[in-house]
């Protein structure tokens, strides 16, 4: 059995051993055997990181802009000389398979192309001759010191794509919270990121439980928080956070849903909304885990699902061949088989049942097979919470309008798509549904991050979302200063006008 390895916590760009008594062990999803422990930091060791990223912020923010996004430069040839690597991580502690988790390499490198057009982003405007010899500029400034909270679904992406680029580029500093179950991808990343040449201290890092990570929504030095997670500790972060003064942007769960009319390409929309429902395990709040199927063509849809979920290939994540992994952990494993068990007990139709898959060879891997739900009704709770797993909800109705009504009476609206030839109904969809992002004959609608993941309802909390313009907006804050120059009239002027260039009369 290998050594079991001891991490730390990153501050100033040093990883320190933490003085905790408690340890979490990461494990390596596939075979359920440990591979490391992670700290769960003190409140000082916590507080320690939020000073460094404080102390660093001034110098970093003076620096000029293209000497920070020259970091980023950097940093993005490392990203793609350590995509195996970083892919191979992933897999390891996650259980994402190797094409999925090369993706989230691909999207940091997507959210580094974007960040690195701070210069433009950052511009403001001016007027001249606002009133008589007054003139105004505004300008976009980086506030200070932002934590953010990751999620364990995308351990390299999130944080290090929707996160960091904009934040570091802006001129702020940043301390990340990994999510506790898998911390390496994160120490991976930031050791590169370091090795880009980034100061000490612009990014620190730490896991945490809840009472000390609390520290990051309180610590007066922190300006602002980026969360990603479920809707119940994304609504208790966004009331302490701004109850402290902080900027809050939380993305949260979902239960996106797709409605597939008689018109659609059958076989095609299922063959991508396997990919939609079954893609790195169910575990991404963009999943499409409900389908809203005209009845005409139900039947025919349940059987092309059925058929091609049997021909996943199921194996370990670093096997290439692999299409499905396991989940993250074995609580995981078993809280996604509690889902599948809620739907049986409410009458739902087991089309398909992965609760009982083993792999041979990886019998103590979290490995969840292919599940699928038919005749789903909507007082069944299976259909209506995330279960962030591999499970597909099949729900029956007449037509457009009783789909649509189904899908907008959900209280997340992170994601919803249809798929149909028909243009009428394309328009409608668009324009009525409640989600924020909306995919036609497209199943997982994740825009590119020069525009913002934009979840709506109780699958989001804040003003501006993450990436995009938003993002921008999230991590700057806008200054005016208007210049008056005078004239030697000016100087003998003797009445002064209390509205001075603020009013033209």
């Amino acid at each position: 059995m290998a050594e079991v390895k001891r991490l730390g916590y990153c501050v100033d760009g040093v990883w320190k051993q933490s003085k905790t008594d408690t340890y979490l062990p990461i494990t390596d999803s596939n075979t359920g055997e440990v591979i490391a422990e992670t700290p769960m930091c003190t409140e000082a060791e916590v507080t320690e990181a939020i000073e460094s990223a404080h102390a660093a912020f001034g110098p970093w923010a003076s620096m000029p802009i293209q000497k920070r996004t020259e970091v980023l430069f950097r940093w993005r040839p490392m990203l793609l000389a350590h995509m195996d690597e970083i892919a191979t991580v992933v897999s390891t502690e996650l259980g994402k398979n190797l094409d999925e988790a090369r993706g989230e390499v691909v999207k940091i490198i997507e959210a580094c192309d974007v960040a690195v057009g701070a210069p433009m982003l950052m511009k403001g405007e001016s007027l001249m001759n606002v009133a008589t010899g007054h003139d105004t500029v505004s300008y976009r400034e980086p506030l200070g010191v932002f934590a953010g909270i990751a999620p364990f679904n995308f351990p390299a992406m999130i944080p290090f794509g929707w996160m960091l680029p904009l934040c570091i580029a802006t001129g702020n500093t940043f301390v990340l919270k990994a999510a506790n179950p898998v911390p390496l991808t994160s120490h991976l990343l930031l050791d590169l990121l370091y090795e880009a040449g980034l100061p000490k201290g612009v990014v620190n890092m730490v896991t945490a439980e809840k009472e000390q990570a609390e520290v990051l929504l309180k610590h007066p030095a922190v300006r602002g928080v980026s969360f990603v997670g479920t809707t119940p500790v994304g609504k208790h972060i966004y009331s302490i956070a701004a109850a402290h003064g902080k900027r809050v942007q939380a993305q949260t769960q979902a239960k996106n849903h797709g409605l597939v009319l008689k018109d659609a390409s059958l076989e095609r929309a299922a063959r991508g909304i396997i990919n939609s429902t079954f893609g790195c395990a169910g575990m991404r709040c963009m999943a499409l885990p409900v389908c809203v199927v005209e009845n005409a063509v139900a039947d025919e849809f349940v059987a092309y699902m059925k058929k091609f979920a049997e021909e996943r290939v199921v194996g370990a994540a670093y096997d290439a061949r692999t299409e499905l992994g396991p989940v993250v952990s074995a609580a995981h494993q078993q809280s996604v088989k509690r889902w599948i068990d809620k739907g049986v007990e409410e009458g739902a139709t087991l089309v398909l049942d992965g609760r009982d898959l083993v792999v041979p060879g990886l019998e103590g891997g979290h490995f969840v097979g292919p599940t699928i739900f038919d005749n789903v009704t909507p007082e069944m709770t299976c259909g209506q919470e995330e279960a962030f797993g591999p499970i597909l909800f099949i729900k029956r109705v007449d037509d457009f309008e009783e789909g649509l009504a189904l899908m907008n009476h959900s209280p997340y609206a992170n994601g919803s798509c249809i798929f149909t030839e028909s243009g009428y109904y394309s328009r409608e969809f668009s324009r009525r549904t409640h989600a924020g992002m909306v995919g036609i004959n497209v199943g997982i609608p994740v825009p590119v991050s020069f525009f913002p993941f934009s979840g709506h309802k109780d699958s989001f909390f804040g003003d501006n979302h993450v990436l995009g313009k938003d993002g921008v907006q999230f991590f700057t804050e806008t200054k005016c200063v208007t210049t008056r120059w005078f004239t030697e009239a000016d100087k003998k002027q003797k009445q002064i006008s209390t509205w001075e260039g603020t009013v033209n009369r």
